[in-house]
């Protein structure tokens, strides 16, 4: 029998086909470029006319009918892992991944499972950002992007928050699933560039010393943070976030994951075979009342509120190191303080005032008196001196109903 050659060749550049070993055991492919004159030596002339040879590359995803080669084009999608079973499945034969699902999803697992049925025979579907968030350990977030990729292979990559910043992309852009972990997004750019690339299928894929191409996207993020307050910046109408709470799992199984990877072909078989529970609503399929949470709401609460939150965190740790009843302080020293006490702020001493006065309803001095000024040291530490301004007077009582208010 004829040996399967590692090679082929696309265009006028030949790429060799090599399997990358993992700490995990399992192996990746990659496709290197190899020169001609290398595969001549390390064979021989005649063996360079048995390469397959292709017009160019394109990338194609399917997963129950797939095709390596399109038109004579090489697809750079590639096969998924596992394929479905033949025979029909009962939901009692896929007890660990049915009881994961509902971890995962809560009240929402037949949306969970809509989900899981697109991304499966629907791939270039667009879908909603799905976040996981949790202040607590042991939740599974970890265990289902794991999970994922059992199923969806090297069609899914991991990337770290920075790498989505940086302008290069060449290594995500082709894929059907982009898992980013331990996310914090601070800047509206950065919400924004996500959003447009959830919604298009069409990028430009840059690479390092090469120029930008234009691309079929039709990638999915997939989101984890422990932060659930302020993880990225998003508006109350914000339609794209599928946010989840996750909770901690209340049995810790070692084997769970091997668990759930045995029952991949059975659970391949059993989205096929199910119905969908939703109909297309909106581009991204579900309609965005479908998906709302409590914590997309707590979220987009923390968003709309961020100054007035850390001003109420800033002064409620004053009260907790001071004995102090009251405090008096002008915008400008409530901004000193904040940029001490959550290095970058992005606010203003107007923005201050404007929560002194509007929200709170307080109201400054009518003239210029002296006052005690605070303000916070290097080391964290609260220290005072004497000032002259139009001062707020804010009592300790008020602040500690504000944080009942925000912060709970």
């Amino acid at each position: 029998m004829k040996e399967k050659t590692p090679y082929i060749r696309v265009g006028t550049t030949y790429y060799k086909l090599i399997e990358r070993p993992q700490i995990s055991g399992d192996k990746t492919l990659t496709l290197t470029r190899w020169s001609r004159e290398t595969i001549i030596h390390d064979h021989n002339k005649k063996y360079i006319f048995d390469i397959p040879k292709y017009d160019g590359f394109c990338c194609i995803p399917n997963h129950l009918n797939y095709q390596k080669t399109i038109e004579n084009f090489y697809n750079i999608y590639n096969k998924i892992p596992h394929q479905p079973t033949l025979a029909k499945v009962t939901v009692e034969e896929i007890p660990f991944t049915i009881s994961f699902l509902e971890h995962i999803f809560g009240k929402q697992i037949d949306l969970g499972l809509d989900y899981m049925k697109i991304l499966l025979e629907k791939p270039t579907h667009i879908l909603p950002i799905l976040c996981l968030v949790s202040k607590e350990r042991a939740t599974g977030k970890t265990t289902f992007l794991k999970w994922l990729k059992e199923i969806f292979g090297l069609n899914m990559t991991y990337i770290k928050g920075d790498s989505f910043n940086s302008q290069f992309n060449s290594d995500w852009a082709s894929m059907l699933l982009i898992a980013i972990d331990e996310v914090f997004f601070d800047r509206k750019e950065i919400t924004e560039r996500l959003k447009y690339l959830s919604t298009t299928n069409k990028d430009k894929l840059e690479n390092k010393g090469k120029d930008r191409e234009e691309i079929d996207f039709f990638g999915k993020f997939i989101l984890c943070s422990n932060n659930e307050d302020n993880f990225i910046q998003i508006d109350e109408n914000e339609i794209r976030f599928w946010i989840l709470k996750i909770n901690p799992l209340k049995t810790e199984n070692t084997e769970f994951l091997e668990n759930l990877k045995n029952e991949i072909p059975t659970f391949l078989r059993f989205l096929i075979d199910r119905a969908f529970s939703s109909t297309k609503k909106s581009r991204m399929w579900f309609a965005s009342e479908e998906i709302k949470t409590k914590a997309l709401q707590k979220l987009v609460f923390k968003n709309a509120n961020k100054l007035e939150y850390k001003m109420v965190e800033l002064l409620f740790e004053f009260f907790e190191a001071n004995d102090d009843k009251e405090i008096n302080v002008v915008p400008q020293d409530i901004l000193n303080m904040l940029n001490r006490m959550f290095k970058q702020n992005y606010f203003t001493r107007n923005d201050v005032r404007n929560i002194l006065k509007d929200k709170w309803n307080l109201e400054p001095q009518k003239n210029g008196l002296t006052y005690i000024r605070y303000d916070i040291d290097y080391s964290g530490n609260f220290y005072q001196n004497n000032s002259v301004g139009r001062y707020f007077p804010i009592s300790k009582n008020f602040i500690l109903t504000k944080s009942v208010e925000l912060l709970n």
